[in-house]
């Protein structure tokens, strides 16, 4: 037994469709602008350099070779 779709439920489908649309659009620009502000407060912090390979280039800096004649 089948059964008509009625003015009713298109007014209804459509309405529900639009609000859809709208939360998904709302929601993926609060995301993509969350986003955004982690990446750019990443990039504004430079990394620190680990100690294991900091010492040895403040190590390489201060030793001389010695010359002899």
């Amino acid at each position: 037994m089948g059964t008509s779709l009625t003015p009713e439920f298109w007014e209804r489908f459509v309405l529900l469709l639009f609000a859809a649309m709208g939360a998904t659009i709302v929601l993926t620009a609060l995301f993509d602008a969350l986003a955004l502000r982690i990446a750019r407060r990443r990039a504004q912090t430079p990394p620190a350099p680990p100690a294991a390979q900091a010492r040895p280039r403040l190590a390489a800096r201060n030793h001389r070779t010695p010359v002899s004649r």
